[in-house]
């Protein structure tokens, strides 16, 4: 199984380790894409400060973040599961995962990034800001710029097993899976029960909690069929059906009445 996440837009201090080196990130062949948006970045946030605010969509408060992106090749790195933070990966709680579900979440976890393109939990990386809908002066669009190189490595790393997509809409334009790959996907989407309206505290924190069920669990669904039979005897109220057309990914809603 690989699950497929969004990253969080808050993140956690750098850490105080060996610098980042790209080339041993997973997925190699994303490695001179990586390159050419790190560059990009830190050469953005080492000239005016005001244009990289204005490129990064940063608020006057969060200025502190363009020193940061300045200094990413130099900075110390730790694990990404480390640096992500936020409503979802709270809900996930990598860092209280037994030993078992923890080698569950460093082989089936894949975190998308406007600047790594993906990289496992696993990954020492910097903190950084770079969200997958900046437009960066020389590459453009990132959420278009990542679409080849992703097309490239994503079908390796999705092997022959199930693809549990949780991404939000702009990292899912990065990598959509497509053909025989895209039958074995499943697109969750968690809907507040008494509205049926997609509810954004709900929706990330019932997903972090579904990944941290499935990897307590030990379980492993070999396609979207058997995820839905899997959340079921966990406990989660699931609606689904098989989509009408082969090479379609199927679509989960997830009812919840509330997160505590």
């Amino acid at each position: 199984m690989l699950v497929l996440l969004p990253p969080s837009e808050g993140k956690a201090a750098s850490g105080r380790g060996a610098p980042l080196r790209t080339e041993s990130l997973s997925l190699p062949g994303l490695t001179a894409a990586r390159e050419e948006v790190l560059t990009e970045l830190t050469d953005l946030c080492s000239g005016d400060e005001e244009k990289a605010r204005e490129v990064l969509g940063l608020s006057e408060g969060l200025r502190g973040e363009v020193a940061k992106n300045r200094a990413l090749r130099t900075a110390g790195a730790r694990p990404a599961g480390e640096i992500y933070t936020g409503v979802l990966y709270d809900a996930l709680g990598l860092a209280s995962l037994d030993a078992a579900a923890k080698r569950r979440a460093a082989r089936s976890l894949l975190v998308f990034s406007g600047l790594w393109g993906a990289v496992r939990v696993t990954d020492r990386i910097p903190s950084y800001r770079c969200s997958m809908g900046v437009r960066l002066p020389g590459l453009g669009a990132l959420g278009a710029f990542w679409r080849a190189p992703m097309a490239e490595a994503l079908p390796e790393a999705a092997g022959s097993g199930l693809v549990l997509d949780l991404r939000s809409a702009a990292y899912a334009a990065a990598w959509k899976p497509k053909g025989e790959v895209a039958g074995r996907t499943a697109t969750v989407r968690v809907l507040h029960a008494p509205t049926r309206k997609v509810v954004s505290h709900f929706n990330k924190a019932t997903k972090g909690r579904i990944v941290r069920s499935l990897l307590t669990d030990g379980a492993a669904p070999k396609g979207p069929a058997e995820l839905v039979e899997a959340l079921r005897d966990l406990g989660y109220v699931v609606e689904a059906a098989a989509p009408a057309r082969a090479g379609t990914a199927w679509a989960l809603d997830v009812l919840v009445d509330e997160v505590h």
